[in-house]
């Protein structure tokens, strides 16, 4: 078998098992070599992790991460590239190939049963249109995670990190600030890809915070206030919480809110930092 990880490789597997790519999973597979020791380097894989990779495809990021780590699980959620899996991955015993989708398993049970409740480690090169429901349920769902190394669209990534007053900013930016510290460590042409996706990649990494950097009495309410202020980003903050049904805040209150902040009754959502809205959510809780 050719080296996975390269176009020939690749091609030589997806030949042998007449496998057709699926539009509905997002599926772009990594045939650069380079890449990958770029992912599996910055996700600081030892011995002594258990890592849960999403969407392993035809296994090839999965060997490179079975060299270094403990033990693999590898959630892959289409049933065609089971039988590839168990070909690619057969000389590896630290790997467990699991086929469901990742946002409906109980990832906390696993590490539970896998890794004795220890932190493990996430690394994955993330379909597109489901990027952002995975992170958020890896870190909404205080899973034991000590960092989440992901390609991801580019544009994702730059949002991730940016901070106010940019178009990107966003309540993705502010949910992986408050739980984590996050750098983007490579970027990745189209051409890294097959099938070639449109846009640009990149690799972020995620290092989960001991404590979140700022204090919120109430972390739920506190992403409910943020939600609203960006569901209706040309909105005043006044205007856009107010209207939010489920938030139960009137104006007055809103307005009452940021005079004690000493914020403009007219300031949007965009222009709060993760602090500033820390505090509002304190003041209205």
């Amino acid at each position: 078998m050719a080296a996975l990880g390269t176009p020939g490789g690749t091609i030589e597997i997806l030949k042998k098992y007449d496998f057709s790519f699926q539009k509905k999973y997002g599926q772009n597979f990594l045939i650069d070599t380079n890449i990958l020791k770029k992912i599996v380097d910055a996700s600081s894989i030892t011995d002594k992790d258990c890592v849960l990779e999403i969407g392993p495809g035809i296994g090839t990021m999965t060997q490179y991460l079975a060299e270094s780590a403990k033990e693999v699980i590898a959630v892959e959620i289409d049933k065609a590239l089971i039988p590839i899996l168990e070909d690619t991955l057969s000389e590896y015993d630290n790997v467990t190939i699991m086929n469901g989708d990742i946002l409906k398993l109980d990832i906390g049970r696993i590490v539970e049963e896998r890794n004795e409740g220890k932190a493990i480690k996430v690394v994955a090169n993330l379909p597109y249109y489901i990027t952002t429901p995975i992170i958020m349920g890896l870190l909404e769902g205080h899973v034991p995670v000590k960092s989440i190394t992901v390609m991801v669209q580019k544009e994702v990534a730059d949002r991730m990190q940016t901070g106010p007053g940019t178009k990107d900013y966003g309540a993705l930016s502010l949910a992986v600030q408050y739980y984590t510290r996050p750098e983007i460590v490579a970027q990745v042409a189209p051409s890294c890809f097959m099938p070639k996706p449109k846009v640009g990649s990149a690799v972020i990494r995620l290092d989960r915070h001991e404590t979140p950097p700022v204090d919120a009495d109430n972390e739920k309410f506190m992403f409910s206030i943020i939600r609203a202020a960006f569901n209706q980003r040309r909105k005043t903050l006044v205007n856009g919480l107010a209207n939010d049904a489920k938030l139960g805040v009137s104006k007055e209150k809103v307005s009452e809110a940021l005079e004690t902040m000493g914020l403009p009754l007219t300031v949007r959502g965009e222009a709060l930092t993760l602090e500033e809205f820390a505090q509002l959510s304190n003041l209205l809780f």
